[in-house]
C-alpha cells in the first residue's frame, strides 16, 4: 500500500479551486489514455456519486472504479473535502481532496491518496509513492491553472 499528499497554492478563490478539481471528467486531460467519467453524468456530484477512470486500451485496459463517500464544499467558515473510495478491481484505496483559504485569500488545496494495486509487490510501493506524486500532481496543477 502507498500513501503520499501533495500541496498546492493557487491564485483562486476556494470556491473555484473546488470547482476545477471536482471536475471529473477533466481529470484525465493529463494521463495517457485514461477517460473520467462521473454517475451521474454531468453531476451534481454529492455522496454515493460514481466516478470511473478508465485507463488502457483494448485487452490492457482497467477501471479505477471510486465513490464519493464525503462531500462538503467549502464554506466561508469551513474547508471543503471530498473522499472517494477506490472500489475497483485493480486498484483499491482511497483520495482526499481537501481545499481551504490560504494566505491572501488564495485556495490551498491538499491531495492525499492511499493506493493499493492489486498484484503489484509491497517492495515497489516507493516506486508507486512517487509516480503517484507525479501525476496527481500533474493533474492538480493542470485542472487548477485550467478553467
Amino acid at each position: 500500500m502507498a500513501t503520499f499528499s501533495l500541496e498546492r497554492t493557487a491564485p483562486l478563490a476556494p470556491d473555484e479551486a473546488w470547482r476545477r478539481l471536482t471536475r471529473w471528467e477533466r481529470h484525465g486531460d493529463t494521463v495517457p489514455l485514461t477517460r473520467v467519467t462521473a454517475d451521474p453524468p454531468g453531476g451534481p456530484t454529492r455522496r454515493g456519486t460514481l466516478v470511473v477512470a478508465r485507463t488502457g486500451a483494448g485487452p490492457f485496459a482497467f477501471a479505477d472504479t471510486m465513490e464519493v463517500t464525503v462531500w462538503q464544499p467549502p464554506r466561508e467558515d469551513s474547508p471543503g473535502l471530498c473522499r472517494l473510495e477506490k472500489r475497483g478491481q485493480v486498484v483499491r484505496g482511497w483520495a482526499e481532496i481537501e481545499v481551504r483559504t490560504g494566505p491572501g485569500g488564495r485556495a490551498r488545496v491538499v491531495w492525499r491518496e492511499e493506493l493499493d494495486v492489486r498484484l503489484l509487490p509491497s517492495f515497489l510501493d516507493g516506486l508507486l509513492v512517487r509516480s503517484g506524486r507525479h501525476v496527481f500532481g500533474r493533474t492538480v496543477n493542470h485542472l487548477l491553472r485550467h478553467p
